[in-house]
């Protein structure tokens, strides 16, 4: 670990990315950043978009969703990653977490467990295995995340054991996590987390990926015991046309209570109109009917369709401009004072890495 934080060290210290004279070990640095304005047409008077929104969260300001300074080290047999971020992201979905958790985003080592194969040991924070949509937009189809991205992990802590086949098609990963998106093991919990990713890659056109979570995220005294399965979809048939769908199911067992189920399905559709030009459009519906995850109080529980478009222009290789529109349209009036069902918002952003 003490090296680990050294080489951290180094990377922040010595700014840009290089490579010693043995090719094998190298070291990389990253700086990511967004800043963004949203406007939402149910003017919240506290500035903050529905509880179930976790990233651009923030109505009729200009803010920084994430900024990320991000270290690599790797080595034939090592390898390591260190990022420090602050920003709403770290601010909405680090909020149970302690204060000085709240800027790691990433913290990492690994092991090679084979001369011969693909085969790593890691541990540490990590991003989650989880999902097609991560917390870093400019990786997005899609300006904002989905409903279901935000409320599923997007980070998890714990022991990765994963393996590349030798034609790169087929990656496995075993987890033991600390649970349900976080850093620290909650108090009251004794029970293990465990995850499981298959991604297959028949071709450069396709991916499939299967993912799962079985584990806690109530205290022991409650018994309770949640499934989580993620399927998602990539296909980009041209240069200048994709699609991504997923599907997401959702069961916990909770004392007295029995089972609360949620799902939620997910397309986007992006269509490059030049190289410098983008258009992206999402359909999603998440549905919670026993509020396990999304707790509003409604009568039928949380059931929200939502649909979105956005345009993205890149200004440089760096740097790209994003606009999005969206509509929420809710079973239940949670909404502008519990009054709507129907909430709209306009999106922009800027993004730069560096």
């Amino acid at each position: 670990m003490k090296r680990f934080l050294s080489l951290a060290i180094s990377l922040l210290v010595h700014g840009d990315a290089f490579s010693q004279t043995d090719t094998i070990r190298t070291f990389s640095f990253q700086a990511y950043g967004e800043l963004y304005y949203s406007y939402d047409f149910s003017e919240p008077q506290n500035h903050e978009k529905p509880s179930f929104v976790y990233n651009h969260k923030r109505h009729n300001e200009v803010n920084a969703n994430l900024i990320l300074l991000q270290g690599r080290y790797q080595q034939k047999n090592q390898r390591a990653s260190l990022g420090l971020m602050t920003g709403n992201y770290a601010q909405y979905n680090l909020s149970s977490e302690s204060v000085l958790a709240r800027v790691i985003y990433e913290a990492n080592i690994g092991v090679k467990l084979s001369a011969n194969r693909q085969l790593w040991l890691d541990a540490g924070v990590m991003p989650s295995h989880i999902g097609f949509e991560s917390a870093i937009s400019a990786d997005c189809w899609t300006l904002t995340r989905s409903i279901l991205a935000d409320n599923s992990p997007y980070y998890e802590t714990g022991i990765r054991i994963s393996n590349t086949s030798k034609n790169n098609k087929l990656y496995l990963a075993v987890l033991y996590l600390n649970g349900w998106q976080k850093i620290q093991k909650p108090d009251f919990i004794q029970q293990p987390s465990f995850g499981l990713q298959l991604n297959y890659k028949p071709s450069a056109k396709l991916t499939v990926n299967y993912s799962n979570f079985v584990g806690t995220d109530q205290p022991d005294s409650l018994e309770s015991m949640r499934q989580y399965h993620n399927f998602y979809m990539q296909y980009e048939p041209s240069e200048k046309v994709g699609l991504q769908a997923g599907f997401d199911f959702g069961a916990e067992n909770t004392l007295g209570k029995g089972y609360g189920i949620w799902y939620s399905p997910v397309l986007i559709i992006r269509t490059k109109l030049s190289d410098k030009t983008a258009i992206a459009v999402r359909g999603e519906y998440y549905e919670d009917r026993d509020e396990v995850i999304i707790k509003t109080g409604g009568a039928n529980g949380f059931n929200t369709l939502g649909v979105s478009t956005n345009f993205d222009y890149a200004i440089s290789d760096e740097i790209k401009f994003r606009i999005e529109g969206k509509l929420y349209h809710s079973s239940n009036r949670i909404y502008t004072n519990d009054t709507s069902r129907d909430n709209y918002s306009i999106t922009t952003n800027m993004t730069i890495r560096l």
